[in-house]
């Protein structure tokens, strides 16, 4: 705790197990502090430790020595008590685990770190630090470093000259929706009938037919949309704030291009500590599940999607004297599916239940479109809408973890587009977005801090999406599919003439994107 107080001024955030990294150079850790602070905070740890040693030898040590020995009933109602003690480890009985989001509660990130307890946050930070080796090594770092910028390189710029967007300054609203997978949208591929309105809408802007998730679960779409950042395959660096805190990110990017940012979300923002990866962004705008009555909300997540958008509806109607970049996560179509109304496709089955609950936010985010194409903001306003990630339901012919899990929608639309009507074939991802955004919107500065992006609209067969599941990849282009895992050290799917140069790249992007998250 003295050496918090000491170094926070100079490392602006609270101890963590980032100090373990200077164990071995202790001076670059005694530069960050005055020879005050070394000075007094010696000798106030000094008298401390001889206080309490003090006090333990006259008031402890000799009660634990008159210590009978102890019942076997005494030895079960300690493991039964210790048992209990899993409760507030975890802060209740909440579906959430305590985190360091459950502590942030204010716009002043002073305030937040304030509220965080140094010795939580140390033996946290220590618990998910990364030992050892780089288990996905298996080229020389130069080479994964070649093969990576050799392919990547060619993809920066768009294939055609024509402008995408109407102005360099476009309001932005980004929906992400929860869960939807490409199998149940029928403009990209998939079912008919799922997500109506979607599909009509498809035909008003641009379409991305061949987009991909990087990940598997919220909290790795969201480091790949907003920081265009490949996410763990065991790992999750939101979770890790220490790391977290050192993405780039397209909030903070949008603030300094002078957006007012705001986050809208039905449920808790301590789920997958997105509070605090939100508020180090510097978003100050939230609206979460305790803006809504509980008669509103699902048995476990939050808000219903409708009451959720029309909310942000409502807020939109008012005056924006700003140019704004609004975040909205949906939550309804995530497991139980629960949600007022009828299910289209029945409750029969947990897959019919899945189809339904996405119906039924489909309904609720073409009501909002509506909406939106009837404000004075319409005409410089671009929308996005996007999943977080694919679905393993409903459940797809061959290998449980082919880019058809990971296949989802991403549709731009708005009265800002130059280009409407459009079909963008070529591959691209969900690391892609924030990097094309940006240079889309002329702010090639900003956009160079994501380092894994692409522009995806370059049509060049080169393309790729790369994606991740539990000790594993995927990495794709439109010649082939090289499918690894890293726990049998074997493919599982290589098709295609390109599927040789995508076990290159697929291991080079593994190897270089987890050595990034172990050294930051």
């Amino acid at each position: 705790m003295i050496i918090d107080i000491g170094l926070y001024q100079s490392w602006g955030v609270r101890i963590d197990a980032t100090l373990l990294n200077y164990i071995e150079t202790p001076e670059l850790m005694w530069a960050s502090t005055s020879t005050s602070q070394i000075v007094f905070g010696g000798l106030f740890w000094l008298i401390l430790s001889l206080f309490f040693c003090y006090v333990f030898n006259k008031l402890i040590h000799k009660k634990v020595l008159n210590f009978d020995k102890g019942t076997i009933v005494q030895a079960v109602i300690l493991l039964v008590i210790t048992a209990v003690l899993i409760l507030p480890i975890r802060g209740g009985t909440q579906d959430i685990p305590i985190n360091q989001s459950n502590v942030y509660f204010s716009d002043n990130m002073f305030a937040n770190h304030a509220a965080v307890n140094s010795i939580w946050n140390f033996s946290y930070s220590f618990s998910k630090k990364t030992k050892g080796k780089n288990p996905y090594k298996t080229l020389d770092k130069e080479l994964a470093t070649t093969i990576i910028n050799k392919r990547r390189n060619a993809l920066l710029e768009p294939s055609f000259n024509d402008k995408i967007l109407k102005t360099d300054s476009p309001n932005v609203i980004l929906i992400i929706w929860e869960s939807l997978t490409g199998k149940f949208v029928e403009s990209i591929g998939g079912e008919p009938d799922v997500t109506s309105n979607l599909n009509k809408l498809s035909t008003e802007g641009i379409l991305f037919s061949n987009f991909y998730g990087n990940g598997d679960r919220t909290d790795k779409g969201i480091i790949a949309i907003l920081s265009g950042y490949y996410p763990q395959t065991n790992r999750s660096i939101i979770k890790i704030p220490s790391k977290a805190r050192k993405l780039p990110m397209l909030t903070s990017k949008m603030m300094k291009l002078g957006y007012e940012t705001s986050f809208y979300y039905g449920g808790d923002l301590n789920f997958g500590n997105m509070n605090t990866y939100f508020r180090n962004s510097g978003v100050t705008n939230f609206v979460d599940g305790s803006h809504f009555d509980k008669k509103d909300w699902s048995s476990k997540w939050g808000a219903y999607d409708h009451v959720f958008l029309d909310t942000l509806a409502k807020d939109l109607s008012k005056v924006q004297e700003k140019p704004f970049f609004k975040l909205a996560l949906t939550l309804t179509s995530h497991e139980p599916f629960e949600f007022p109304g009828e299910f289209k496709f029945g409750k029969d089955t947990k897959e019919n239940m899945f189809r339904s609950s996405h119906a039924y936010t489909d309904e609720a985010i073409g009501k909002f479109i509506d909406f939106a194409k009837k404000q004075p903001w319409w005409n410089n306003t671009l929308v996005v809408i996007m999943s977080d990630h694919g679905h393993w339901m409903p459940k797809h012919e061959g290998y449980y973890n082919s880019p058809k899990k990971f296949k989802i929608p991403m549709l731009w639309l708005g009265g800002a587009l130059q280009k409407k009507d459009t079909v963008i074939s070529t591959i691209s991802a969900q690391t892609d977005f924030a990097y094309s955004l940006l240079k889309t919107m002329n702010k090639p500065e900003e956009a160079k801090d994501f380092i894994w992006g692409k522009n995806i609209f370059n049509n060049a067969d080169e393309q790729y999406a790369h994606y991740i599941f539990n000790n594993g990849f995927g990495t794709i282009d439109k010649n082939g599919v090289f499918v690894y895992d890293f726990t049998s050290k074997k493919d599982i799917i290589s098709n295609g003439s390109s599927a040789k140069k995508l076990d290159s790249l697929g291991k080079a992007i593994s190897q270089k994107a987890y050595q990034d998250f172990m050294d930051k």
